[in-house]
């Protein structure tokens, strides 16, 4: 009996049972091993009838392990990758015997899963059954610790594996890179190729480039990049895209247009849309919309991301117009908007104060409207100062069970902002009662391949008496350029005074001091910060590129400012 045959015949329901029954009449199925009758189960757990396979496994008298693995690859690979894990416990409970291909497919359904403790379970087994010494068994479990978000133990996996290859250091920087551990990513980069035994391939240089877009790391991504035009890396699309995007998240969006521009391979859709969204996070919406009317000509058809990308565009460089146009025109162009386009949508008219037809989007919408999507509609209801709409929208969000600090802090905000002090009051007894906590803000930056991170009034830095002695020297020097200090951006009821004391102190404002004291004239500073830049901080910023002589770039929770002299790329629009 050819097995290949008759697995290709296996196209339908009824196929297989047509062949279950041949297996049967033959009585191939009760013999011990049956090499179609495990690929039959197989089949059976990917199809849309998983339980077909669980009733076909129930008539073996004895089940062999290939027919446990079959059932196990089968559902681990299928839309209830848990119930791979029910049968591994299953096998166990049994005393059936398990190999490393048992234990690689319910690694697979735990990954799936993101089942930290099944993960351990399954560790467990590999050592008992002396599967340790594998060392693909070793980087799929390694993988797997590292997608279940436990990083330690895939660390402690990866120091104490006898036998290393090239899939075990890139699963590793993968998930450390993905993890909050880029710069360790990029240090076990740096060692990888230090110690020589293995050249970094696409997939090593993808987790390192990864790490670099998430740091803002510029100088260790122009390295990698280097490294990869040396190698001949960048013939291959998928790695060009991620320079593209590690540029662009690093700030700088020329150079990334530079290497979008000269793509050896042929470019993928993920080419286009990378640029066109790293054209929206610079705020630089006409060259997103003339990228996006290349792509027809091109011969490319934009996708759902595509739309998304340059409503982002529209929506930080103000362009409503264009966005409502490119909006109404997805039906037609065979894109269907999602909530997404609908958030974006939201938002575009939201930054441009039409509130009401903000709202009235999101109530004609066709889906229910997430709580994505009220967030979005609550956000500009503190920059028009709207109460009506910031109370159906809090509202709302209460409904839907949002404990967001952020969403609470915005209405609360609102109120502020009409001297409502009473309802700001109930709004954090609220959040004492919930026990809801505000986010503290932060920013950091990289000097001479250290991350420096400062909190608002932040005195744990080691300079930070220079630090402060640098704000009230720029406190003088902006003053003699007319700042005075936005203290309506203070939504707090205290004195002008102390107002003012609080804004001096941001977290981006002590960021950049310490670069100014920190780096030589001239040098480009690069500030990361965790929400969104406030106002005061944003006018001192612009006085302070013109006035040291310095471009500034900070990244904020949304987007890029690139500061210089005395302007800055958003146009004062964000």
């Amino acid at each position: 009996m050819d097995l290949n045959r008759l697995v290709q015949k296996c196209s339908t329901v009824t196929h297989m049972k047509q062949l279950q029954a041949q297996l049967t009449t033959t009585g191939r199925f009760k013999s011990s091993f049956c090499p179609v009758r495990s690929k039959l189960i197989e089949v059976y757990a990917l199809s849309p009838l998983p339980h077909l396979a669980h009733s076909l496994f129930l008539q073996i008298d004895t089940p062999s392990t290939n027919d446990f693995n079959a059932i196990l690859r089968g559902l681990a690979s299928s839309s209830q990758p848990a119930a791979a894990i029910s049968w591994f416990h299953r096998m166990l409970r049994g005393s059936h015997k398990i190999d490393a291909l048992t234990c690689s497919f319910v690694l697979k359904a735990c990954a799936r899963f993101l089942a930290r403790p099944q993960t351990l379970q399954v560790h467990s087994q590999v050592v008992r059954c002396g599967f340790a010494a594998d060392a693909l068994l070793g980087t799929t479990l390694l993988d797997v610790y590292a997608k279940v978000g436990d990083l330690g133990s895939a660390r402690k996996l990866f120091d104490e594996m006898p036998v290393r290859d090239i899939a075990s250091w890139n699963a590793l920087i993968a998930g450390l890179a993905q993890g909050n551990f880029a710069s360790e990513a990029l240090e076990l980069f740096k060692r990888m190729r230090e110690e020589g035994l293995f050249r970094p391939n696409e997939v090593t240089v993808l987790g390192a480039l990864s790490a670099c877009s998430r740091l803002g790391a510029l100088k260790e991504g122009e390295k990698i990049h280097q490294y990869i035009r040396d190698e001949k890396l960048d013939m291959k699309v998928i790695v060009c895209n991620a320079v593209i995007d590690m540029y662009a998240k690093c700030g700088f969006v020329d150079k990334a247009f530079v290497v979008f521009d000269s793509v050896k391979c042929k470019k993928s859709l993920v080419s286009w849309n990378t640029m066109i969204m790293a054209f929206a996070m610079h705020g630089d919406g006409s060259k997103a919309l003339e990228l996006f009317e290349q792509m027809g000509q091109a011969d490319v058809k934009p996708d759902e991301v595509s739309y998304l990308a340059v409503l982002c565009a529209c929506n930080h460089a103000g362009l409503v117009d264009d966005g409502m146009r490119l909006f109404n025109s997805m039906a037609e162009n065979g894109v269907n908007p999602n909530k997404k386009h609908y958030g974006s949508v939201v938002d575009l008219l939201g930054r441009a104060g039409r509130l009401q037809e903000a709202y009235d989007i999101v109530k004609s919408m066709p889906m229910v409207p997430d709580v994505v999507l009220w967030q979005t509609l609550l956000s500009p209801c503190q920059i028009y100062g709207d109460v009506e709409i910031a109370e159906i929208a809090s509202r709302k969000l209460v409904e839907m069970g949002s404990n967001n600090c952020g969403d609470f802090v915005l209405l609360s905000n609102v109120y502020a902002a009409h001297e409502r002090w009473k309802d700001v009051g109930r709004v954090r007894d609220i959040m004492k009662n919930r026990d809801v906590r505000k986010v503290p803000a932060f920013s950091y930056v990289e000097v001479d391949g250290a991350i420096n991170k400062f909190f608002t009034s932040d005195k744990s830095h080691e300079k930070w008496r220079q630090i402060y002695d640098k704000l009230d020297e720029i406190r003088l020097k902006i003053k003699e350029f007319g700042y005075v200090a936005g203290t309506n951006y203070v939504l707090h009821d205290i004195g002008e005074e102390e107002k003012e004391n609080a804004l001096c102190y941001h977290s981006e404002k002590l960021a950049v001091a310490f670069c100014l004291i920190s780096t030589s004239e001239g040098t480009s500073i690069q500030v990361y910060k965790n929400l969104r830049i406030c106002g005061d901080c944003h006018f001192v910023i612009k006085l302070i590129s013109k006035i040291y002589n310095r471009e500034i770039i900070v990244r904020d929770r949304v987007r890029f400012h690139k500061f210089k002299e005395g302007t800055c790329s958003c146009k004062d629009y964000w």
